[in-house]
């Protein structure tokens, strides 16, 4: 198997097909998904194996994620306790609007929700844990592109882009403008393009180089977003998120909005 950039990136950009509602998956399954070919994604994986990124199930035959991520995993909240702050900034959050909070962070190209904390209310937003954000249809994916690097941007704005309601915004333009307003407020929206009749309110949090991390924001019914309402969750998303910015020893950058 060649070890090439190329071919490290393709091996573990499979790990990226698991989620909550997918944590096993088969080698059938994983080549329809990848497009790479039944054998290649069978090489992944084995390569992946070695290594403790995945292990196969012996009755049922499908991979899960390995150990290797365990050890990843207490490596990294012992040298940085990102998932405590996380949680203790979206309990806060929920509280305060009493609606469904949740948090993003940036792994390579994909940005993913890290904390989820659902509000008590019946009619409420469910939103996954580990669930991939696509970048132009979500608050909190607008949220990281409005200060994200110029190159960033561009190579998220140049790739087909997908239509997840008829809300859905796909015009590279349309987008870009809406980057130049979120860089001018600090808070992005999203009314019904990712999901119908679900409003999210976004804002940035950075890390201590003042790099964009990801996202923290709130997800409600449009039913309940009125004009006062979205200026209230707005205001608790952007405290929230300069919160998070502080716990984990960031900075914002020179031309964020105060």
């Amino acid at each position: 198997m060649n070890a090439g950039p190329s071919t490290v990136l393709k091996a573990l950009s499979l790990i990226d097909f698991f989620n909550e509602r997918r944590p096993t998956i088969g080698l059938s399954e994983f080549s329809k998904l990848s497009g790479y070919h039944k054998a290649t994604t069978q090489r992944f994986l084995s390569a992946l194996e070695v290594k403790g990124f995945v292990e196969q199930d012996q009755v049922s035959r499908e991979y899960l994620l390995g150990p290797a991520f365990l050890r990843f995993s207490h490596l990294r909240e012992a040298s940085f306790p990102l998932t405590e702050a996380v949680n203790t900034v979206l309990r806060d959050l929920k509280d305060a609007t009493e609606e469904t909070a949740h948090a993003s962070l940036i792994a390579g190209e994909l940005l993913a929700n890290i904390g989820v904390v659902q509000s008590n209310q019946i009619n409420r937003i469910i939103i996954e844990p580990g669930e991939s954000l696509p970048l132009h249809a979500t608050a909190s994916g607008l949220a990281y592109l409005a200060f994200s690097s110029p190159d960033t941007v561009k190579k998220a704005l140049d790739q087909e882009l997908e239509m997840h309601t008829e809300g859905t915004i796909i015009n590279p333009d349309e987008i870009s403008k809406m980057l130049e307003l979120i860089r001018k407020t600090g808070a992005a929206y999203s009314d019904g393009t990712y999901c119908d009749d679900v409003l999210g309110i976004a804002a940035p949090y950075f890390g201590p180089n003042g790099k964009v991390c990801g996202a923290v924001a709130i997800s409600l019914p449009t039913s309940r977003a009125t004009t006062e309402r979205k200026a209230f969750i707005e205001e608790q998303v952007k405290a929230a998120a300069q919160r998070l910015t502080a716990l984990r020893g960031g900075s914002s950058p020179d031309q964020f909005p105060s």
